[in-house]
């Protein structure tokens, strides 16, 4: 292997806290890591996506994204249909070698098992890694009445060597196109060879800042306003917009994050509304009847009407942008323009009263997940109030930290996993987020779960991500074996009630640090830390509750069990 992949390798291993499991393994995380982090632009589980040894038919990782979600299960999935009424999905498949050149016998049990992972009649064995997808698989097929275009298929070939467009080589992927176009499950099939230069420029992609440039010429410039580098308003075209909220590759970008709402489907009168003009004959009139997007950035660098716009968020627009995204393929969209507001700054007092003054025009409920807010911002801040072992990341912006090579990875917290770990820890929750959070999500937007109040104490938030972050690693180091990933929320629930007697204080009492420093000495002995978790999992065992069965970690009556289990 050359020294360059291999520095990509040990930098990865070092920044996701990997124990080395030999060279083919390793490259394979680099492979899948540096792969689906170009399609899929948000933070995700190295773990999900990367297929256990033995029984794998010719498959290292896989991911499914639908509607923009990297999904994990089937409910994940129901809920977008339930949302959006309608789904696009896109499927990934990775093959990675360490072999210093390509293989036609690689190459075509690649294409085989991955023409065996969609056949109604499979003839090879599939681990329980590789099975997991295929349901899901299943599960979307079975729902392709609610499919906006059939799904589009990529297969990835990854080699350390050197791809030079070898005749039988390309003669094998233009048949494996053939036969899996043939089998009319695809809009669109490409398979792709990556060799080592190809793979290092996609691994360097992964710790770019999202930046576009556009062509913006029908513009005003807005007088200086104090704290405020430049700012702009003006139309685009549709040709230039899409440039803002895609990649090359035309995924969606996740530059969201700092919106009020996320995007609400196009199941609702306003979306709806947005889609029909767009998609109608008169499509050029949504200029004069949408208020457009607001948009800042970190920088603006202008080159005459060439604007390169650096670290930037769509901070009002979301709905209007994922409509026109979505409608991207439609005949009328070439007449549409946009209007837009371009402001740059890096005062985030500021941003956040933009973003408040452009959304006030919609009711916003506090415990709907919104990055913006004080709180949100608060809890970074926290969190950054911890150094050398207990130094965790929250990342309220998805891949915030992407670019910044001294942070390790592992120890990144994202938005959905606060959720995931404080409502299994310290809301008796697990069955609900074990899977997804969708249910959570909604539970949230209702107010019918506590989190994310304004007058919470952040310490709890904290703590929980911290025995999150703990566990995980004893599970990488095989201290603890990966059949209880599962159950690694019902583990975290366990971890508090058996190691804390007290009745837990309410979340905005004073008590609450108390409580949960008490659990914090525990989780900074590594020790006591194993031993602890341990015991959680002899519950699970000697409780009437069945990790391998998916259906009883998401019960509540499975957590009553071990509730039950624990007061006697």
């Amino acid at each position: 292997m050359d020294r360059i992949t291999q520095s990509f390798i040990d930098e990865l291993l070092e920044t996701e806290e990997l124990k080395s499991e030999g060279e083919s393994k390793d490259f394979e995380k680099l492979a899948n890591y540096s792969v689906i982090s170009n399609e899929y632009n948000k933070t995700f589980d190295l773990n999900f996506v990367t297929i256990g040894d033995g029984d794998d038919t010719g498959i290292d990782g896989i991911s499914i994204i639908v509607n923009g979600v990297l999904v994990e299960s089937i409910e994940e999935i129901d809920d977008l249909i339930e949302k959006n009424g309608s789904i696009e999905v896109d499927f990934v498949f990775i093959q990675s070698k360490t072999s210093s050149s390509f293989s036609t016998a690689d190459l075509n049990t690649f294409i085989y098992g991955v023409k065996d992972f969609f056949s109604t009649s499979p003839k090879l064995r599939r681990n329980e890694s590789l099975q997991k997808f295929c349901d899901l698989a299943n599960h979307i097929y079975k729902n392709a009445p609610k499919l906006k275009n059939n799904p589009s298929c990529k297969l990835f070939y990854v080699t350390t060597g050197k791809w030079v467009g070898d005749v039988n080589l390309t003669a094998i992927i233009n048949s494996g196109k053939e036969d899996l176009e043939a089998t009319n499950l695809f809009e669109i099939v490409d398979i792709i060879p990556l060799g080592a230069r190809e793979l290092a420029k996609y691994y360097r992609k992964t710790k770019e800042s999202v930046s576009t440039t556009i062509n913006f010429s029908n513009r005003i410039t807005i007088p200086e306003i104090n704290g405020i580098s430049e700012a702009y308003i003006g139309l685009i075209p549709y040709e230039e917009f899409i440039k803002i909220v895609s990649n090359e590759e035309q995924n969606l970008l996740n530059v969201f994050e700092d919106n009020v709402r996320d995007f609400q489907g196009e199941n609702n009168d306003v979306n709806n509304g947005i889609a029909s003009t767009i998609t109608n004959s008169g499509s050029e009139i949504f200029s004069v009847l949408n208020n457009g997007i607001t948009i800042v950035a970190s920088k603006i660098s202008p080159t005459g009407n060439q604007f390169t716009i650096t670290d930037y968020q769509i901070v009002n627009g979301c709905q209007t942008s994922n409509v026109l995204y979505n409608n991207k393929n439609n005949s009328n969209i070439s007449k549409v323009v946009i209007p837009i507001k371009l402001i740059a700054t890096e005062d985030d007092e500021i941003k956040t009263r933009i973003t408040l003054a452009t959304n006030n025009q919609t009711p916003i409920k506090k415990e709907q997940l919104a990055s913006l807010t004080q709180f949100q911002r608060s809890l970074e801040q926290y969190y950054n109030s911890f150094e050398g072992d207990k130094r965790l990341y929250y990342e309220r912006r998805s891949k915030q930290y992407n670019s910044d090579s001294s942070v390790i990875k592992s120890r990144i917290i994202t938005v959905p996993y606060q959720i995931k770990s404080f409502a299994g820890m310290f809301l008796n929750e697990p069955h609900n987020v074990t899977s997804y959070f969708g249910s959570i999500v909604r539970k949230l937007n209702d107010g019918k779960i506590q989190i994310f109040d304004n007058d919470h104490i952040y310490i709890p938030y904290y703590t929980s991500a911290y025995a999150y972050y703990k566990l995980e690693n004893l599970f990488k180091k095989g201290l603890i074996d990966s059949s209880y990933r599962k159950v690694k929320f019902h583990l975290l629930m366990l971890f508090r009630l058996l190691n804390e007697k007290n009745e837990m204080p309410k979340f905005n009492s004073k008590k609450i640090e108390a409580y949960c420093n008490n659990l914090l000495d525990i989780l900074s002995d590594e020790e006591k830390t194993l031993k602890a978790f341990k015991k959680c999992c002899k519950v699970i065992d000697e409780a009437d509750f069945d990790k391998s069965d998916k259906q009883d970690v998401k019960l509540v009556s499975k957590t009553k069990n071990l509730l039950d289990y624990l007061s006697k």
